[in-house]
């Protein structure tokens, strides 16, 4: 899959309309959280810049759903461009107002103008044209950086880019790193590969682990979606997360592993809990041996000693989905152990998906990861072999 460059734009002097993903996590104050998301969308917007462009930074932030909610403003968000790119960004008050197309048409070389929240408009998320007409309007040049909702169909995102030839829009530098590493390390991994697939649900990661077993050598299994899977193999789980209606398609997984030859791995000994809580009673019991209207919370310590183990020798990793409850500080030791094992290997390691994300941000290790994705949604169905709705206009149609 290869995708149009902004290196081989013209952009000298032009204005450029960059759809970023600065959808970022906020405390109650309104302050942000992580601005990982921003930090990296800097290298494409710098690039703009260093040609003498006018800049046009689009987003949305939380889920206004069409109305103008005053916490989900981009404010925040404007302030720490400001801080990070060390030059103005004007924030407009509107998104396709009369406010943000005069601040857009005035705009000069050099100059930064970030819309207001894109999701402020009903429009955006229906994938409007007349939204889509409106936005392509403001400027010469489209870029799309914005990973995370390039699984969307929205007016921004896929809208947008009919209003734009081939020499007028491409893919920024972090949307082409993030198909890089998703998409052609996944299609030609140095081997062993291997899979590590956590997190609460079954029914979210089903489609990519159908699509991975053809190309790992090695599969994982970890967080609520295990005992699912242990479940079908005949255990008494207890009062543990499961999807009653996806255990004949969990059998189905587990049959396909083992036809194509793929180590497929799951816990051996769980932290169970009363109750889903941070203070509740816990202890440590194999799989074998959960109690009655108990629930595991966290993969054990023989279940981290295996997977160390199993991924003593692996080349490439691919890691979606904690290992269990990681929020909670009594449920996080499986997850954290794993994280500092997967980061100090030699292998190439890829984190996909926002909890994960959060998790190996969360205990210092993220710089040691090769890859940290942006996308959650996204980064699955990548996972899943779908082709995105906001990259399908900008890939290079072969001969």
């Amino acid at each position: 899959m290869e995708l149009l460059n902004i290196k081989n734009l013209d952009l000298a002097g032009k204005k450029v309309f960059i759809r970023c993903d600065f959808n970022v996590p906020m405390d109650e104050f309104g302050n942000i959280s992580d601005d990982r998301r921003i930090r990296s969308a800097l290298s494409t917007i710098n690039y703009c810049l260093d040609h003498g462009c006018a800049v046009v930074l689009a987003s949305h932030l939380g889920r206004p759903d069409g109305q103008v909610v005053a916490k989900y403003s981009l404010l925040p968000v404007a302030r720490r461009i400001h801080h990070l790119l060390k030059r103005e960004v004007a924030l407009a008050q509107d998104v396709i107002g009369e406010d943000a197309l005069s601040k857009a048409a005035a705009l000069k070389s050099g100059e930064v103008l970030l819309l207001e929240n894109l999701r402020y408009e009903e429009g955006e998320t229906k994938n409007d044209a007349e939204l889509s007409k409106k936005l392509a309007s403001m400027a010469d040049f489209y870029i799309n950086d914005a990973f995370g909702v390039s699984h969307r169909a929205h007016s921004s995102v896929e809208g947008i880019t009919h209003y734009f030839d081939n020499k007028h829009k491409a893919a920024g530098f972090l949307l082409q790193k993030e198909i890089e590493f998703l998409g052609k390390i996944i299609q030609n991994p140095v081997r062993p590969f291997a899979a590590i697939i956590g997190g609460s649900k079954v029914s979210g990661k089903l489609e990519a682990l159908i699509n991975l077993l053809p190309r790992v050598d090695k599969v994982l299994i970890g967080g609520g979606m295990a005992f699912t899977f242990l479940k079908k193999l005949g255990y008494d789980i207890g009062a543990s997360l499961v999807e009653d209606d996806l255990l004949e398609e969990a059998g189905r997984v587990m049959q396909e592993a083992t036809r194509l030859g793929v180590k497929f791995y799951l816990p051996v000994d769980v932290v169970a809990a009363e109750k889903f809580s941070e203070d509740a009673i816990s202890k440590l019991v194999s799989v074998q041996e959960i109690p009655e209207g108990w629930m595991g919370l966290d993969i054990g310590p023989a279940t981290v000693r295996l997977y160390r183990e199993v991924l003593s020798d692996v080349q490439t990793v691919l890691w979606n989905g904690p290992m269990g409850v990681y929020e909670m500080d009594r449920f996080a030791r499986g997850s954290n152990k794993i994280a500092n094992f997967v980061a100090d290997s030699y292998a190439t390691t890829i984190v996909g998906g926002g909890d994960t994300a959060d998790l190996v941000q969360r205990i210092g290790v993220d710089d040691e990861m090769t890859f940290i994705s942006t996308g959650g949604g996204a980064s699955l169905e990548l996972l899943e072999g779908k082709i995105l709705p906001g990259v399908a206009s900008l890939m290079i149609e072969e001969d």
